[in-house]
Parts: C-alpha cells; sequence; structure tokens
C-alpha cells in the first residue's frame, strides 16, 4: 500500500511540475507574442511614415492588435494551467475574474480588429476603383 501512496504522490508531483512548466511556456510565448507585435507594426509603422493617412494607421493598429489577442489567449491558458493543478476556492475566483476580463478584452479588440479589416477592404476597393478609372481615362485621351 505504501508502494501505491508513493507512487500517486510523485505521480501528482510530476503533473504538477510539468503543468506548472507549461504555464511558464505559455506565459512565455504570450510576451514573445506582444514583442514580435510591437516589433512588427513599430516597423510597419516607420515604412509608412514616409506616406502617413488614417489607412496607415488603422494597418499598424491591426497588426498590433491581433499580437494582442493572441497574447491574451496564452495568459488565459497559462490561468487555466494554473488553477487546474492547483485548485482552491480562491484561485478559481482569480481565474473566474481573469476569465472575464480577458475574455472582454478579446472580445471588444476582435471586434474592433474585424471593424479595421472592413475598413481596409473598403480602402482598398476605392484605391482599385480610382486606379481602373484613371487607367481608363488615360486610355481614352490616347
Amino acid at each position: 500500500m505504501d508502494v501505491l501512496k508513493h507512487f500517486v504522490e510523485n505521480f501528482e508531483a510530476t503533473i504538477g511540475l510539468f503543468a506548472y512548466s507549461l504555464k511558464v511556456c505559455f506565459e512565455a510565448i504570450s510576451i514573445g507574442t506582444i514583442l514580435f507585435g510591437l516589433i512588427t507594426s513599430g516597423r510597419l509603422a516607420i515604412l509608412l511614415l514616409r506616406r502617413p493617412n488614417t489607412y496607415h494607421y488603422t494597418r499598424v493598429r491591426s497588426r498590433f492588435g491581433r499580437a494582442l489577442a493572441l497574447a491574451l489567449e496564452f495568459q488565459l491558458a497559462a490561468d487555466i494551467l494554473a488553477t487546474a493543478v492547483f485548485p482552491s476556492f480562491e484561485s478559481l475566483g482569480q481565474l473566474a475574474i481573469l476569465a472575464v476580463i480577458r475574455t472582454g478584452l478579446n472580445f471588444f479588440l476582435t471586434r474592433e480588429l474585424e471593424e479595421l479589416h472592413r475598413l481596409e477592404e473598403s480602402v482598398l476597393m476605392r484605391s482599385s476603383a480610382d486606379n481602373l478609372s484613371t487607367s481608363s481615362e488615360k486610355l481614352s485621351t490616347r
């Protein structure tokens, strides 16, 4: 019986260590995602400074917003892992609050990203239509 008890205790400790390691990995991935989003959107902003307009601003916001939304998903996964391994009423309450906040942030961020995407599409459609009309005008004057 002692062997079985010892095995179960070691197994629980191993699972706890694995879950904690996975939690830290998810948090590191979240930080990396934010840094990557910051670098790529910053690079895009610098490239677009040469031709400033509001469309470029939405492209930069959209790129960074996608990184933030993904980072929030990884953070929520890390919180769920931490609570799943060592559940307590306090940790469950904290998880519930964090889940509501992060899910709410992600919901509104995703909604704004969808709106920015629609705006980008409409700007591109107008730009394409303007280019076509300019090209046809040039051809008709020849």
